[in-house]
C-alpha cells in the first residue's frame, strides 16, 4: 500500500476507534455523547462566550449539528445563549456553572479512557507529530474553505 494511503487509513481508523471508545463511556458515566463533549470542549477552552457561528467552524459538525447540539446542551442547563455584545444579529454561547462542572468530570472521563490506547502509548515526539500534522491539515481546510469551490485540486506530491 503507498505512505499516503496507509497513512489516511490510519488516521481514519485511530480516530473512529478513539471516537467510539470515548463516545461509549461519555454516554454510559455522564449521558454525553461525544459531539456535545465537543462542543463542550471548545467552550471550556475559551474563557470568553463563543459566537455560535464560530463553534460551527471549529468543531467536527455541520453548523446544523452544532445548533442542535447547543440546544440540547441549553435543554440540560449546561450552556447558555446571550445576544452578542459586538454583533446584534448573532448569540454567544458559554458554558454554565453546571457544564463546567460536567464537562470536567466526563474531560476526566476522556483521559481515563484514551490513557491506555492514546496517551501512554505515544511519547512527547509522536504527539508532537501528531499534532503538527493536525495543524497542517486544519490550516489547509480553512484556506480552502475562504477559496471558490471549483472542484478536485490535484496534489503536486
Amino acid at each position: 500500500m503507498p505512505a499516503a494511503d496507509y497513512a489516511f487509513y490510519g488516521l481514519v481508523w485511530a480516530g473512529t476507534v478513539m471516537t467510539e471508545r470515548v463516545d461509549r463511556a461519555l454516554v454510559k458515566a455522564h449521558d454525553l455523547p461525544v459531539s456535545w463533549f465537543e462542543v463542550m470542549l471548545w467552550l471550556a477552552s475559551s474563557p470568553e462566550p463563543v459566537p455560535a457561528s464560530v463553534l460551527g467552524n471549529s468543531t467536527m459538525l455541520s453548523r446544523s449539528q452544532v445548533s442542535r447540539v447547543v440546544d440540547a446542551l441549553q435543554a440540560r442547563g449546561l450552556v447558555a445563549r446571550t445576544p452578542s455584545a459586538r454583533d446584534a444579529r448573532s448569540v454567544e454561547v458559554s458554558l454554565t456553572a453546571e457544564g463546567r462542572r460536567l464537562f470536567e468530570e466526563a474531560d476526566a472521563t476522556r483521559r481515563e479512557v484514551l490513557a491506555p490506547v492514546f496517551t501512554d502509548l505515544l511519547d512527547e515526539q509522536d504527539l508532537a507529530a501528531l499534532g503538527t500534522v493536525w495543524r497542517k491539515l486544519k490550516a489547509e481546510k480553512e484556506k480552502l474553505a475562504q477559496e471558490p469551490a471549483t472542484g478536485p485540486r490535484r496534489s503536486s506530491r
